[in-house]
C-alpha cells in the first residue's frame, strides 16, 4: 500500500502501528495530497489496486473538496487529507504514543 501512494506522489506518509492501542484497526496511515484532484487520484488508485489484489473496502468516506478521505480495510485505515485539513485536525497527535514504521 505504501508503495502505491509513493508512486502516486503522496506526501509526508506515515503509519503509526496500533495493534497494542485498538481493538478498531492494526494500522493507521495517514497521508497528504497536494490538491482535491490528487486527493481524489490517490484514492482511487489505492482502491484500484487492493481491488486487483482481492483486497477489498469495507467503507469509504470523505469528499476530495472537503480536503479529507478516509478508506477502511479493517486492518489498515487509510486518512487522506490536504495539508491544510490534515494540519487542523492532526489526529497523529492522538497517537504519539505509538511506534511509527519508517
Amino acid at each position: 500500500m505504501r508503495e502505491i501512494l509513493e508512486e502516486k506522489k503522496a506526501q509526508n506518509i506515515v503509519v503509526l502501528d496500533v495493534r497494542e492501542q485498538s481493538s478498531i484497526t492494526d494500522y493507521y496511515v495517514v497521508v497528504s495530497g497536494m490538491s482535491g484532484p490528487h486527493l481524489k487520484a490517490l484514492y482511487g488508485d489505492v482502491q484500484h489496486q487492493l481491488k486487483q489484489d482481492d483486497i477489498q473496502c469495507y467503507r469509504r468516506s470523505g469528499n476530495s473538496d472537503g480536503g479529507w478521505l478516509v478508506l477502511d480495510y479493517f486492518d489498515v485505515i487509510i486518512h487522506m487529507f490536504l495539508p491544510e485539513s490534515r494540519e487542523f485536525y492532526a489526529i497523529e497527535s492522538l497517537w504519539d504514543h505509538v511506534d511509527r514504521i519508517a
